[in-house]
């Protein structure tokens, strides 16, 4: 498979899953802009690509603002033209009980793992459907298809951000756009490695292949997704999970 010629554009591609993507499909051939809120390990993931001899740059978002956003497409589109893909990777979740969050916190989570996406497929949609062509492949979590305990709201980001794949598939699919959905379960990402230890273990005890996921692997569902082995598919949401979650 070959992305060549292609745009695409990562958010959260400073680390973990958002990285590995942005690695793959820039190995596949496509030009990455690493979307990221964290401007140095944003430029140091796209200065290592490109020294890989890919095409990549990084260009600064906070997903959390709509002003930001909006910036941000428009200044891609000065940069580099439209995008061919939108990855909406970026996300963000603490563990805790529900009943100790405050509404800051939940404004945050709300707007990182479910408004912030929508914000920026808005704000990219209307070239994708000018040129009738387009892949936006958002990753949720499968705490979004059937919760996750001292995830509540998280749960409930995640939970709205399917739906939201499942109904734009519905609307853009005249357009020739495809949009799919990854759900990551437990992955070794630095996310992850805030965990207390006595948690990943039970984890890794509870997944069938008794393991972590890794980012890479996830990457791997997302670049699928991304190219032209998926054209005849939109509105599906892939869990890898290592057979945690097994969603009928």
């Amino acid at each position: 498979m070959t992305l060549k010629n292609k745009l695409a554009v990562v958010t959260g591609a400073a680390s973990g899953i958002g990285r590995a993507t942005a690695t793959a499909l820039a190995a596949a051939g496509a030009k990455v802009i690493v979307a990221d809120i964290a401007a140095e390990p944003g430029e140091k993931a796209a200065s290592e690509l490109r020294a890989a001899g890919h095409q990549a740059e990084y260009l600064g978002v906070d997903m959390t603002s709509n002003d930001s956003i909006n910036a941000f497409a428009e200044a891609l589109k000065a940069r580099h033209g439209n995008a061919d893909i939108l990855v909406n990777a970026a996300g963000w979740g603490r563990t805790a009980p529900f009943w100790e969050g405050t509404p800051d916190f939940w404004d945050k989570v709300i707007a990182l793992n479910f408004v912030g996406p929508m914000t920026l497929a808005k704000a990219l949609l209307p070239a994708m459907i000018e040129r009738k062509a387009g892949k936006i492949i958002n990753v949720s979590s499968d705490a979004g298809r059937v919760g996750s305990l001292g995830e509540t709201v998280y749960s409930g980001a995640k939970g709205g951000l399917i739906a939201f794949t499942k109904a734009l598939a519905r609307e853009v699919a005249r357009y020739g756009i495809n949009v799919n959905c990854v759900c990551p379960g437990p992955t070794d990402t630095p996310l992850m490695a805030a965990v207390p230890d006595k948690v990943k273990d039970a984890l890794t005890k509870a997944i069938p292949m008794r393991r972590l996921g890794q980012p890479q692997e996830v990457a791997d569902a997302i670049v699928f997704f991304s190219g032209p082995g998926s054209d005849f598919i939109t509105g599906q949401v892939l869990s890898v999970s290592g057979g945690l979650t097994m969603v009928g």
